[in-house]
């Protein structure tokens, strides 16, 4: 039988991207294996948000040249975000890798993958359905949503970006927005239903996007999130919804209220600020100001008190002065975010800001800043998770081993308890977990009624 291997870095949308070509794999017979060493076909989905995520593929690809050179036999595929629309500079970087493939664009690995195994031509073709380089048709014709491995799946609804933000590559590696249409998602959310998932996270570069380019109905009216949230909601199997990426434009108050009257869909926002400077927010073209972002943080408050907020921040763009950062400090400081991702700006080749905005931060300025940043995170979630103390919480169980399991609240906090019998063990099952310790990164406890359950 021949074996695949999928590496994935970055996002959760390159994670369902690797899911998919791995469920395309799976029905040409493939086998997937942990270790790339015994692997036929290795394939690296990568990421090119940040240099450090480019460094670690290339890296991987280097150690891939050795053992070729060593003997060994293997197709290697790259896809994902690394991959531009020419690839001329990678194939001569990179002359032994076998197929370079963009962004959900599957169909050239399927075919290394079918002369690999001697695929007849008419197997491969009703894979692919049919069309050439119709990747639609690959993952939603032919049932292939990628075949989930536990109780929770992301189900991309909308891909590409229109934003144009001046350091961000994604727009030029991912395209343009592109909505699926609402019917193909819910269908794969059956699919997911019926095989075990309890909790499906819907997934877009700026998700509130969705339904933005599709047709309008008999009334004049477009799908949109909330439209998604309403038909999952009568979906039975599904206890849990959650979505991401936000932005601050695209978040209506139709969607914002859906959020809060919908039940399956967690109190759990995922909205980026980048920056709490005007001024920073203006040179990075997002497109909006401190006091919108700020507007919808209270609108989400005000019909959710206890929704969870996680914001992204980037330190260092080009021309950040200390005035500026500070204005980000303040900003983090009085809206007390339940997560803050914080990354140091990397410039990304061809995007705006890496041909005319000097990359003028020192270093050492940039790590500075960041661990500003790290701190102002730790507190805040560590007085976040603080409320949740001595409660009972709902956790979904994602793990469990050796007596003790692994899931999330509906506000997306890591919950670590004693499973104390198959109650507590089963995955995909929702518990009430009391909560006896706390950190900034995760919370700690016992299912509720344990000492009576133990007795029986």
């Amino acid at each position: 039988m021949s074996t695949f291997h999928i590496w994935t870095l970055g996002c959760q949308m390159n994670q369902a991207d690797s899911l998919k070509l791995a469920a395309g794999l799976e029905q040409l017979g493939y086998h997937a294996v942990e270790d790339d060493l015994e692997a036929d076909l290795v394939v690296i989905n990568t990421c090119s948000v940040r240099q450090h995520a480019e460094d670690r593929a290339y890296s991987r690809m280097g150690m891939l040249k050795k053992r070729r050179s060593l003997g060994g036999e293997f197709k290697l595929a790259v896809m994902g975000c690394m991959v531009g629309p020419k690839t001329d500079d990678l194939r001569k970087r990179f002359p032994y890798v076998d197929v370079w493939a963009r962004p959900q664009e599957f169909d050239g690995i399927l075919q290394v993958a079918g002369d690999y195994r001697d695929v007849s031509e008419g197997e491969l073709g009703t894979l692919l359905g049919g069309a050439e380089g119709d990747t639609h048709t690959f993952q939603m014709a032919q049932g292939t949503y990628g075949l989930p491995k536990g109780p929770t799946a992301y189900v991309p609804v909308i891909h590409g970006c229109d934003k144009f933000c001046t350091y961000c590559i994604v727009p030029l590696r991912r395209g343009r927005e592109d909505s699926r249409p609402a019917a193909d998602i819910l269908d794969e959310v059956r699919f997911l239903a019926e095989h075990g998932v309890r909790e499906v996270t819907l997934l877009g570069q700026t998700v509130e996007a969705y339904g933005h380019d599709l047709d309008a109905d008999a009334n004049g009216e477009r799908p949109d999130l909330a439209t998604l949230f309403e038909g999952i909601d009568r979906i039975d199997g599904i206890s849990r919804v959650r979505f991401l990426t936000s932005y601050p434009k695209d978040m209506t108050d139709r969607i914002i209220d859906a959020v809060a009257d919908q039940p399956k869909v967690c109190e759990h926002f995922n909205i980026p600020v980048q920056s709490g400077s005007e001024s920073m927010l203006a040179r990075m073209r997002r497109g909006y100001t401190v006091a919108m972002f700020e507007e919808r943080v209270a609108r989400i408050r005000s019909r959710m008190p206890d929704a969870a907020i996680v914001t992204d921040v980037i330190v260092g763009c080009p021309g950040e002065t200390e005035e500026e950062f500070a204005d980000t400090v303040a900003l983090l400081e009085r809206t007390e975010f339940d997560i803050i991702h914080v990354a140091a700006y990397s410039p990304r080749p061809g995007t705006y800001a890496a041909r005319n905005m000097p990359d003028d931060v020192p270093a050492e300025v940039k790590k500075a800043r960041l661990q500003v940043v790290e701190a102002i995170h730790a507190a805040s979630s560590e007085r976040i998770n603080q409320r949740a103390l001595g409660r009972e919480v709902e956790v979904l169980i994602e793990q469990s081993e050796s007596g003790r399991s692994t899931g999330r609240t509906r506000q997306g906090q890591l919950v670590h308890f004693d499973a104390m019998g198959p109650v507590g063990s089963r995955l995909g099952t929702l518990v009430d977990v009391e909560i006896s310790a706390v950190t900034p990164w995760s919370l700690q406890g016992r299912l509720a009624g344990s000492l009576s359950l133990s007795v029986l």
